[in-house]
């Protein structure tokens, strides 16, 4: 073979090579940032409707600790798989949470409205969660700022008062240098970041490491189901909890 063809094959086989490693990379097959079980010993899942009937006793039997089912959206929705979710994980030993998809186009005030007349206070229950991401037309046209956090301030004071604990904050990386990086520093952070490792200046409390994770136990039409870990061991979680 010439010289040339050599070059040429190389290239064409390393750019096929990485096409390949990149498309399995993107679809959660090759995973690089893999949380060890000896650092991050409690794990965790996050559900919604689209995990469809959940065998929780299966997922306990899989090593899952914790657990955020969601409950509601916007000013409202209410997941239809919500009550079902909530009473039977409740029959595990698995220590569980709800969790709220903030909408950034109704109030806070209904926005809470909606969680607090869902999601009855349980003692032992992990802190409300509220989810703020870009959604839909949010992803280009970001909202500002001052108007989010304030927003955002009123519902996290709204669910503290009523559950008695400091509310999660669940967001992506993006989500956390626009609104809420130096603003929530009191609040536990639930950081997703399913490809690479969380940055080291996010002082996270949960980390959603894959978005692809299989497990036994659910029959929805999501064949994956997100899975997290918690900074600490199983007594610190449970110092997190309602009393």
């Amino acid at each position: 073979m010439k010289v040339k063809n050599k070059i040429a094959f190389s290239i064409v086989s390393f750019l096929l090579v990485a096409v390949i490693c990149g498309t399995l990379f993107l679809q959660g097959i090759i995973k690089i940032n893999t949380p060890s079980i000896a650092q991050y010993p409690v794990r965790g899942v996050d559900v919604s409707e689209y995990q469809g009937q959940i065998n929780w006793q299966t997922i306990e039997q899989q090593g899952m600790q914790f657990a955020f089912v969601k409950a509601t959206e916007g000013s409202g929705y209410i997941d239809p798989f919500f009550t079902l979710n909530w009473e039977a994980v409740y029959q595990t030993s698995i220590i569980a949470g709800a969790y709220h998809f903030f909408s950034f186009d109704s109030p806070a005030q209904t926005q809470a409205e909606n969680f607090i007349s869902t999601v009855e206070l349980r003692s032992g229950m992990l802190p409300p969660v509220v989810d703020i991401e870009l959604y839909g037309p949010h992803k280009n046209n970001h909202p500002n700022a001052e108007t989010v956090r304030a927003e955002l301030d009123l519902m996290l004071n709204l669910l503290e008062e009523y559950y008695g604990v400091k509310p999660i904050i669940y967001t992506t990386q993006q989500t956390y240098a626009l609104y809420i990086r130096g603003y929530y520093d009191e609040y536990p952070i639930w950081i997703r970041d399913v490809y690479f490792i969380p940055s080291s200046n996010i002082e996270w409390t949960f980390w959603q490491y894959t978005d692809k994770g299989r497990l036994e136990g659910y029959d929805g039409e999501e064949q994956y189901i997100d899975i997290n870990v918690f900074a600490g061991d199983i007594d610190k979680l449970r110092t997190l909890t309602a009393n």
